[in-house]
């Protein structure tokens, strides 16, 4: 062999096995805090701590990174401590703990941005080698009813686990599995048996045994699966290829003293579950240039489709032309799927350090919070994850420390003194996901807000969200490590609805709480998207946005009055604002069962203009019994009289929004360019695509459109100017 070793060569694996192992650690050492806090001991939460640091070590001494092995290696004497006392840690360890799970993770961000790994701090190092666990009160080990061969190799914290799972009213079995040839080519192996078994119960150990030679073992090995199971035997025995169980008796526990049990060196357990099966690692980037290869496949699709046409129109037989194509965006919509999915993280994936920013919030602001993640089974692009996490962080800075009352507080309110932060999130379509954060707070004061930014109080939950997103609000007098700057709700919005081209929206109750909810695309790159005509000019805009797709008639259109403009004494509501108190036009203009005029008709000495003409109040349409706020599109970006036949209909805090276009052409798959010149960055206006005719189509984010329209500031000129 030829020439070292370059290490740096397995950095880019080792950050990434390392950010995992982290990530699982602080969730193990949050899970036994929470078991301390009832009173209660969390082993197997240990174990899996103490396995992952063991692995951080091993690797971090494999690449050179002697500060992370110091680490990784006080963390695990401490651990390995625990683990004897049957998963018992005081709270000054979790403290410490958690200080050096946060110190490594430091050093690894610096090892990744290519800066010097700093050493070890000596004073963690000295408080981690000082916790003094043997202070720390055991809990009463039981006695397991096994053979003696199981219980020389159960430690005692699987003793309390098997103990906890029966006290929690399921039952505790012992399965063997024996492999033999006749099972390997049949794909049964121990590795198979765990992952069946483990879809019925918690497998607490494995362990090898040797037993004699002979046809049933030819092997002379067996394995011992020691499970806790609400399944029936026959269920556990199918799953392990075994031909029966046997129960394990948990007699109640006696105190014999921890210091008795023989001592041992935990080492790489052989119920260890790999992490990698089946999992192959890529970096983003190589996954963003399939994505961009795959973009350009789009347009591609765009030109050729466009050829196609241009032949039929000379009457050339182009019908085997045709299929072709059809096959073609059958495939590459089945290919621009697996890219996507391929791209796709879990929202659990992403959610996963939001117990670890909540914790750190209570301890802040000395609240008792407690934290509910409900993120089902949800998946979103990565790069949307990344840009969403930080308004996930600022909404929930917002609920602990504005939100939340003090325990007395809560006390004295008839509340628990622990407050709750519930966050959840679903697909609402195949293009759209929802994430809501609540809480059960004292809820928004609309006075102290009003007075904060010297406007009116808000009456509607829309109105307030345009109040407390004012950049440099706050409601606190001092600004806080954790907030009161005025900036936390201004982010959010920007992220939310500007980046992501999202919706935010905002219901809040006195001393019920609040609930502030995100709307956002699931991915930003490819989209399913409207094209449509506005006279002679094309634009696109996503599906996700668009709640219907309705006709103009004419004939039905309503002329209101100018916001706030009285009308036979009858107030009509401002733009975007909420419908469902809205009044209508005085008798004789409403159209419940009154029929209207045709348009040009005088009303009350008001002539109605004809659609196309100009706007001097709010147009209206009718839909299902709802007046919806009409615009023409074309005429918000001056290009000229054209008649709207067609409306997009939107939906903004709630209340619906047209718009009208000349004419929709469909629906199809578009690769959205963002605007990065901030020179010609319009709010409304999210990126630009290419439909195969080499010439750029704007595509319009129609929602915050209609919030620039609704409060009067559509920014007539720059739009014009933007879409020609």
């Amino acid at each position: 062999m030829g020439g070292a070793l370059d290490v740096n060569e397995f950095v880019a694996g080792y950050l990434v096995e390392v950010e995992e192992h982290l990530s699982a650690s602080t969730a193990n050492l949050l899970a036994a805090e929470a078991a301390l806090r009832g009173g209660e001991s969390n082993p197997k939460a240990i174990r899996e701590l103490f396995r992952a640091l063991h692995t951080i070590k091993g690797l971090s001494a494999m690449v050179g990174v002697e500060p992370i092995v110091d680490l990784a290696h006080a963390m695990e004497t401490v651990l390995r401590a625990a683990d004897r006392a049957a998963g018992s840690l005081s709270a000054a360890s979790i403290e410490v703990l958690l200080r050096g799970l946060r110190s490594i993770e430091e050093r690894a961000r610096a090892l990744a941005e290519g800066k010097p790994v700093l050493p070890a701090a000596p004073e963690l190092l000295a408080a981690l080698n000082a916790l003094d666990l043997a202070a720390a009160p055991s809990p009463p080990v039981p006695i397991i009813g096994a053979d003696p061969e199981i219980l020389a190799k159960l430690g005692p914290g699987e003793r309390v686990q098997l103990a906890q799972g029966v006290a929690g009213g399921r039952r505790a079995l012992r399965v063997d599995f024996v492999p033999s040839p006749a099972r390997t080519a049949e794909g049964v192996n121990i590795t198979t048996v765990r992952e069946r078994v483990g879809k019925l119960a918690e497998i607490v150990k494995v362990i090898p045994l040797s037993v004699p030679a002979s046809e049933g073992a030819p092997g002379g090995i067996a394995f011992a699966l020691l499970v806790l199971t609400s399944a029936t035997d026959e269920e556990v025995a199918r799953a392990a290829a075994a031909d029966g169980v046997r129960a394990l008796t948990v007699e109640p526990p006696v105190p014999p003293a921890v210091a008795a049990l023989a001592e041992r060196e935990p080492d790489e357990p052989a119920d260890r579950e790999p992490q990698l099966r089946g999992v192959v690692r890529v970096e983003v980037a190589r996954l963003d240039d399939a994505l961009d290869k795959l973009s350009a496949l789009v347009v591609t699709r765009f030109r050729l489709a466009r050829a196609a046409a241009e032949l039929r129109a000379r009457g050339v037989d182009t019908r085997d032309l045709s299929e072709i194509l059809r096959e073609h965006d059958r495939t590459l919509r089945d290919l621009r799927g697996a890219i996507m999915r391929a791209r796709m993280i879990s929202v659990t994936e992403l959610l996963e350090r939001v117990p670890l920013v909540v914790r750190g919030l209570g301890r802040a602001t000395g609240k008792q919070v407690r934290l509910e993640i409900d993120a089902g089974k949800a998946e979103l692009d990565k790069a949307v994850a990344e840009r969403v996490f930080p308004a996930i962080v600022h909404l929930l800075r917002n609920a602990v420390d504005h939100a939340i009352e003090p325990p007395a507080e809560r006390r004295r309110l008839g509340k628990p003194e622990e407050g709750v932060v519930r966050v959840s999130c679903f697909e609402r379509s195949s293009n759209q996901l929802e994430l809501s954060v609540a809480d059960d707070g004292r809820g928004i004061d609309r006075a102290l807000v009003a007075r904060r930014a010297g406007r009116p109080a808000p009456e509607s939950d829309a109105a307030l969200l345009d109040l407390i997103t004012l950049p440099g609000l706050s409601t606190l007098d001092q600004a806080t490590k954790t907030s009161g700057r005025g900036l936390g709700m201004d982010i959010v919005r920007r992220i939310a609805v500007e980046q992501l081209s999202g919706e935010l929206s905002v219901s809040t109750s006195p001393r019920a709480g609040t609930t502030f909810t995100l709307r956002i695309p699931l991915t930003l790159t490819i989209v399913d998207a409207f094209s449509f005509l506005c006279g002679d000019q094309l634009f696109v805009t996503p599906v996700a946005g668009v709640e219907e797709v309705v006709e103009i008639d004419a004939a039905r259109i309503i002329r209101g009055p100018a916001p706030g403009e009285a009308r036979g004494g009858t107030m009509l509501p401002a733009l975007g604002e909420a419908r469902g108190a809205a009044m209508l036009p005085a008798p004789g203009e409403a159209r419940g069962g009154t029929t209207s005029p045709a348009p040009g008709e005088a009303r009350g000495g008001t002539r109605l203009p004809a659609p196309g003409e100009a706007r001097g109040g709010t147009m209206l349409i009718e839909r299902r019994g709802e007046v919806v706020p009409l615009v023409d599109l074309g005429a918000l970006f001056e290009l000229g009289a054209s008649p709207a036949r067609r409306a997009l209909v939107v939906r903004r805090h709630g209340a619906p929004f047209a718009f009208g276009v000349t004419r929709v052409i469909g629906q199809q798959e578009v690769v959205v360019r963002p605007l990065e010149d901030p020179l010609v960055r319009v709010p409304g206006v999210s990126g630009s695509t290419d439909l195969g005719d080499g010439r750029p189509t704007l595509v319009l984010d129609l929602v915050t459109l209609s919030g620039r329209v609704s409060a009067g500031r559509g920014g007539r000129g720059a739009l014009a100017r933007v879409a020609s």
